[in-house]
């Protein structure tokens, strides 16, 4: 077991309440109370009903959770930051985050795993931000459970190339409806007012009569919601076929998580992470006439 030591600077009722304190899920908080050792306070095992006061040493299981049983694929990481806590990791086009039907053999999860096998033999996959297959661009892995629970303020910046001329920052608010057939999942989702909330923030980056590069923020992160939302509004991504149209100069949607940052518990700051635009972007860029 790995263990996080916290240093108690006011009295609580129970373990229980000082894990609520701290901002913990429930459903992390269950998986702790599962099994005796997960708590050592003072040296000393003891449960989540044990009271705390200032100035005890309480130590907490990082990692509570089975560990995770998927296949193994030998993937080449573009590690973009790792450190005891998080992992970062450049996804490609065109890479599913998790493993599938059409992707069981070579997936990120899978490439991941194997790569953390000899660091941490009880590893748990925790992506915190999957991305669609065709999406490129920057992917976090906590590397335990605290670690995950911890994370604050997590910002995500996506860069995109669209249809026509957005020469204006913009707000697109409409909820997105996930289209079920026998309650399966169909790829493609629908603007509906019966959908979920979803909302946009658009800001030109460069543009023409005919394409723009735009950066964008997401106040909600549904399925897609850029792909359509951008769709919507008579912008499509380029190369987008599911909601737009094939593109000459690029096989899937031109889009990218190309900045993001987070607060780490541990360091104490905020640390932003930011990559180069995927090659076939920046084909794009140049074949569209936007560098």
């Amino acid at each position: 077991m790995k263990f996080h030591e916290f240093n108690i600077v006011k009295d609580y009722k129970s373990i229980y309440y000082f894990l609520k304190d701290e901002g913990f899920s429930e459903n992390f908080i269950t998986n702790l109370r599962k099994h005796c050792g997960n708590f050592v306070l003072n040296d000393e095992t003891v449960n989540i009903r044990t009271p705390l006061k200032i100035g005890d040493k309480l130590k907490i299981n990082n990692n509570p959770n089975t560990k995770t049983a998927i296949m193994h694929c030998i993937l080449p990481l573009d590690i973009v930051y790792e450190d005891e806590n998080y992992l970062l990791v450049n996804k490609t086009s065109g890479l599913s985050c998790m493993p599938n039907k059409r992707h069981y053999t070579k997936n990120l999860a899978g490439g991941i795993c194997n790569y953390m096998k000899d660091k941490d033999e009880n590893f748990v996959l925790r992506i915190l931000n999957r991305l669609d297959k065709d999406t490129a661009g920057i992917i976090i892995i906590a590397k335990d459970s605290i670690s995950q629970n911890k994370i604050q303020d997590v910002e995500k910046t996506y860069f995109a190339i669209c249809e026509g001329k957005i020469d204006k920052e913009m707000t697109i608010n409409r909820k997105i409806k996930t289209i079920t057939t026998n309650g399966i999942n169909q790829q493609k989702r629908i603007i509906s007012e019966e959908g979920q909330d979803a909302i946009t923030l658009i800001s030109p980056v460069n543009y023409n009569d005919f394409h723009s590069l735009i950066k964008i923020k997401l106040v909600h992160g549904r399925t897609h919601q850029i792909r359509i939302h951008l769709s919507s509004i008579g912008h499509p991504l380029t190369g987008d076929a599911l909601y737009g149209l094939k593109s000459d100069y690029i096989d899937h949607a031109a889009l990218v998580c190309k900045e993001i940052g987070f607060y780490h518990y541990i360091e104490k700051e905020h640390k932003k992470f930011e990559i180069e635009y995927p090659e076939d972007f920046k084909n794009l860029l140049s074949k569209v006439n936007l560098i």
